[in-house]
């Protein structure tokens, strides 16, 4: 086990959305300043182009509280031709992830009511007939893995805020036949609670996310002084740290933080594989590439019409620009020493391959 010392497809599991049919290919494509718009201007088949080119200046953002209205009787959301939405269950309180167990089952982390539960619905059905507690009593369940790939998992691997359990399994189970095993422990928990898992393509390693503890770095001091991990030391500055630590990795209070980590299986000789990620979530493998991907929530206040969010593929080694720069644009005003001499990363920071207007 290691120990630290010190939104897959995360919607609301209310709905399922089926493919009927794939024959007919989205409609237009809006580029440009066309691409911005609210919800009021989205409809099935409309897509919206952006470029890091297209990103308008960081601007003093409007501040508004959204406000939940009931569902409209009998409507539904609109989905593109050849697609359909039926309701699965309105029984869970605050799903956050769903994981699909490979005979079908859909593990489904209540993030917030410390539980994953499993729903079981029947081929050619859209409806759960059991919904049962897997575990409880955990700590702000999010990502949720199978181990060993293939159709007879052993373990099912739940990561929560504070590090990763994992729980003995067998194909059909629908509650946890004994008590977890803690592999990955001591992780912080301030701010970015979600923390999401994936194993990688050959299943020898486990990719784990850890968001940031701020929304850009605010309490960090200026240059570290201090390293926690793998043991603490005094280090002279930001010249002595980039000797020892990764291209773009933060310190202090953000050590080991907005990362993507890998472990072995049993939570074991953990590496940074990339850094800069403030928030990464939804992480999963491309199958036919190997490729890891995921969803970057970014830093809040960059104005009304920013995108605050992006999908990549994550490179090892790679450093995707937080807390010092949002797609190689400056986006932290109150810039210290550190980042003059930390100028070079604008440079060398990966662009998102998708950034989202959502």
């Amino acid at each position: 086990m290691f120990g630290i010392v010190r939104y897959s497809f995360t919607i609301v599991a209310t709905f399922c959305v089926a493919a009927l049919s794939g024959e007919r290919a989205f409609g237009q494509v809006l580029k440009g300043e066309a691409a911005y718009g609210g919800w009021h201007d989205d409809r099935p088949g409309v897509r919206r182009l952006l470029t890091p080119q297209d990103l308008p200046p960081i601007e003093k953002p409007t501040y508004g509280l959204a406000q939940v209205v009931p569902i409209p009787t009998g409507t539904r959301p609109q989905v593109p031709d050849g697609f359909s939405v039926e309701r699965v269950t309105s029984a869970l309180r605050k799903p956050r992830v769903i994981r699909e167990a490979p005979n079908g089952d859909l593990f489904v982390a209540d993030t917030m009511f410390d539980a994953v539960h499993v729903l079981r619905i029947p081929p050619g059905s859209a409806h759960a007939v059991r919904d049962e507690v897997f575990a409880s009593g955990l700590k702000q369940p999010f990502g949720i893995a199978f181990y060993p790939l293939g159709p007879n998992p052993r373990w099912v691997y739940i990561a929560n805020s504070d590090g990763v359990v994992r729980f003995r399994y067998k194909t059909g189970d629908l509650k946890a036949t004994g008590k977890p095993e803690q592999i990955i422990a001591g992780i912080a928990t301030t701010h970015h609670y979600a923390r999401d898992i994936a194993f990688s393509a050959d299943g020898q390693g486990l990719f784990f996310s850890v968001g940031s503890g701020s929304n850009a770095a605010q309490d960090m001091f200026p240059e570290p002084h201090l390293i926690m991990h793998p043991a603490p030391h005094i280090v002279n500055g930001l010249a002595e740290w980039s000797k020892t630590e990764p291209l773009g990795a933060a310190w202090d209070t953000e050590e080991l933080r907005a990362d993507v980590l890998s472990f072995d299986p049993d939570g074991t000789h953990m590496q940074i594989v990339a850094t800069g990620l403030r928030n990464c979530e939804g992480m999963t493998v491309q199958p036919a590439t190997g490729e890891l991907w995921c969803i970057v929530n970014e830093r809040d206040e960059l104005g009304d019409n920013t995108p605050f969010e992006y999908a990549t593929h994550v490179i090892a080694g790679g450093f995707y620009g937080w807390p010092w720069y949002f797609i190689r644009v400056e986006a932290r005003p109150h810039a210290t020493s550190a980042i003059d001499r930390y100028s070079t990363l604008a440079e060398l920071a990966h662009n998102p391959l998708f950034v989202m207007n959502l």
